[in-house]
């Protein structure tokens, strides 16, 4: 009658583990497509999608104007020598620089407020969805995964929605202008510099993609460091308990270390990035303005034309380099969009029929499996249960025990309808399970499990849970027939935190406000899966005094090991291989000599020699 329950990776460390493969190392979508599945949200907030644009447009035609407002200050000021004109100049050109900061402004706003609502509201609607999801939908993805889906991916389409898609549109717009206006000044060198331009792309190229390339790398020294300390600081009782404080410490120096060298090489590669840019920019620049000077001497265009056409080679030049930086940045995020949209995509395996029959109110609690069959996912041919039949009456305590493997998570999993059967049916209070809604199905049990799950906060948020509209009276109550009341009311009573994970409270007592969640809810099924199994003898007593509180009026099915809770049940169901193989009171089955006085020999000979009469 024992059960091993499989090693699973602490939050922290599976958490650090997703980071690790996450940060930095996203794969890019081959194409944008993914990012038609924003359009949604983006229509939620069309006003301020309008208004984004239009301040856009405005800022990007106002940094077009200055180049216009310079050859005004040397045309009309300078060449001519009028100091009324250049003062007219310098004037309309300190208008057009208030103007673009006021646009920026504007755009800056509406830009970064579409992009924080619309992540927030896809953050919202990926995990309200994840909620509705089946378990079996965690078996095939790992909790770690879709949290960094919630962070790292979101947080790449928010930096694409509130910064990328703004820098790639102003600067395309920017572009195009600049190339126009560059037409309009001087076709000649226009067609030239078209020429030279790609020459003065390559290098930046080049080296962005070496920058790209080394970031990504930096990031995921800064995530191995990450996972480093998570591991250790989620296990510090038995890194201390070990002493092997030291070793953590040289083991997250050394990864500290190599961030701090992989970002030294980023640093390195972007300032030759720096270097590049600037050289060859001056260059094409030097050019273009011998050229120009040329054509100036010659009388061809004047001053001011040859200083509005460098300006325009300029913002021409930087703005073409800043959107082929941009585009790794659209694909990272249509990949980040993809995967996001993927979880909204799933279908929860334990859906609602279209017409789901109500369950009785008020509930009696009457449980049958008539010939279930269940297997679980990728299980292959290997049953979890076959052919299972057993009735509760209402009000009956039934324990079920067996070993490892026998089928009893299983049973309680089906009655919450975390999975169907396969074949056979299962009956509440006799409606079958698949014609039922799952929440209205799921409001007729409290559950109780073995590792007493608790929530950061106070010890009445977490009694609440069971019943979320409970007064503060109705919790106490429920604290004090739970046995909790003892070790709260000195700790502040129901405003008592309970720490990260419950971790501010000991096994029993995490155990015994898990027991006053479920006194709370209270409904017509307890089930109860190994509540005593981790305590010690007097946390023992508490729990089964709570225990047999909680059993009276109400049906409750036990998952039992422990021989005080076996001798308390009505009825003893064994189970071996997904099927009932024995049924009966204690002093029955140890009588008759099966598998159930195998175990109960196996287990309680030393606490109890009559157990084998």
């Amino acid at each position: 009658m024992t059960n091993t329950n499989a090693d699973r990776p602490s939050y922290g460390a599976e958490h650090a583990a997703s980071v690790n493969l996450a940060v930095g190392k996203r794969a890019r979508a081959r194409s944008i497509r993914p990012l038609q599945d924003l359009a949604p949200y983006l229509w939620r907030h069309r006003l301020d999608l309008i208004g984004a644009g239009v301040f856009l447009l405005l800022a990007a035609a106002a940094s077009l104007a200055v180049p216009l407002a310079f050859r005004g200050v040397i045309d009309h000021g300078f060449v001519a020598g009028d100091q009324g004109a250049v003062d007219r100049a310098f004037l309309g050109l300190g208008v057009v620089a208030l103007l673009m900061a006021v646009f920026s402004a504007g755009r800056f706003y509406f830009v970064s407020k579409i992009g924080e609502r619309i992540v927030a509201n896809l953050r919202a609607d990926v995990y309200d969805h994840l909620l509705s999801l089946s378990p079996g939908y965690f078996t095939r993805v790992s909790t770690g995964e879709v949290l960094s889906r919630l962070t790292v991916d979101a947080a790449m389409v928010e930096n694409l929605v509130g910064s990328t898609a703004s820098i790639a549109t102003r600067a395309t717009i920017t572009l195009i202008g600049a190339s126009v206006m560059l037409a309009i000044t001087n076709l000649q060198l226009a067609g030239l510099l078209i020429l030279i331009i790609p020459a003065m792309l390559g290098p930046i190229l080049l080296f962005g993609r070496r920058v790209r390339t080394l970031a990504g790398a930096a990031q995921d020294r800064i995530a191995d460091a990450s996972s480093t300390a998570s591991e250790s600081i989620d296990a510090i009782d038995t890194v201390q308990a070990f002493g092997r404080e030291d070793d953590m410490r040289v083991r997250f120096r050394t990864a500290v270390e190599k961030a701090f060298e992989a970002a030294r090489r980023r640093i390195g590669a972007r300032a030759q990035l720096t270097a590049g840019a600037i050289s060859v920019m001056f260059l094409g620049v030097a050019l273009v303005l011998w050229l120009g000077a040329r054509s100036v001497l010659a009388g061809e265009m004047t001053p001011g034309a040859l200083a509005q056409f460098v300006l325009f080679a300029i913002l021409a030049a930087s703005n073409g380099a800043m959107l082929s930086e941009v585009w790794g940045d659209v694909l990272k995020a249509s990949g980040a969009t993809e995967r996001l949209t993927q979880i909204l995509a799933e279908t929860p395996d334990i859906a609602a029929p279209a017409s789901p029959i109500a369950l009785p109110d008020p509930g009696r609690g009457s449980i049958e499996f008539d010939r279930v069959c269940f297997t679980y996912p990728g299980a292959g041919e290997r049953s979890a249960l076959r052919d299972f039949s057993l009735r509760v009456q209402p009000g009956e305590t039934v324990a079920l025990v067996g070993p490892s493997g026998a089928g009893k998570s299983t049973v309680f999993r089906l009655l919450l309808r975390f999975y169907d059967a396969e074949a056979g049916r299962l009956l509440l209070d006799g409606v079958e399970a698949r014609t039922a809604d799952p929440r209205d199905w799921r409001t007729r049990f409290s559950y109780v499990s073995q590792d007493a799950h608790l929530f950061s906060g106070t010890a009445g948020d977490n009694i609440a849970l069971g019943r979320p509209n409970a007064n503060a009276a109705a919790l106490e109550d429920a604290a004090r027939r739970a046995e909790a009341w003892a070790f709260l009311e000195p700790r502040g009573g129901l405003s008592a935190p309970v720490g990260d994970r419950g971790k501010a409270l000991s096994g029993g007592e995490r155990q015994r406000l898990a027991l006053a969640r479920a006194l709370a809810r209270d409904a017509p099924v307890l089930l109860l899966d190994e509540a005593t199994s981790a305590l010690d003898a007097q946390n023992e007593r508490y729990v089964q005094a709570a225990l047999a509180e909680a059993r009276k009026g109400r049906t409750t099915l036990v998952i039992a090991h422990r021989l005080a809770t076996v001798l308390e049940a009505d009825r003893i169901v064994v189970m071996d291989a997904g099927r009932v193989v024995e049924e009966g009171d204690h002093g029955a089955l140890i009588a008759r000599g099966g598998l159930y006085a195998r175990l109960a020999a196996m287990q309680f000979m030393d606490s109890s020699p009559d157990l084998a009469r």
